[in-house]
């Protein structure tokens, strides 16, 4: 149980977009994925990480796959729970 409530803290220390992963990131899946991993919203540390790169996150795009993502995890994380 312990590692389930450190696992999302040890993942977020974790993300991180390097030059070319920021110019060829697309934004709406990078969202997705970070809500199906049960992560917390990424989009400060992706922009300031990819803002030192010269490129600005599209963060219209990445909230839009973050909010699916999210719908899509607590679908599947409540069916498990039942």
């Amino acid at each position: 149980m312990r590692l389930a409530a450190v696992l999302p803290l040890l993942l977020c220390g974790c993300v991180s977009l390097d030059p070319s992963a920021c110019q060829q990131a697309d934004w709406y899946t990078l969202g997705y994925r970070d809500a199906m991993y049960g992560l917390q919203r990424q989009d400060e540390v992706y922009s300031t990480q990819c803002a030192a790169h010269g490129v600005k996150l599209d963060l219209a795009r990445y909230v839009q796959g973050w909010r699916e993502g999210k719908y899509e995890y607590d679908r599947r994380t409540s069916v498990s729970q039942d």
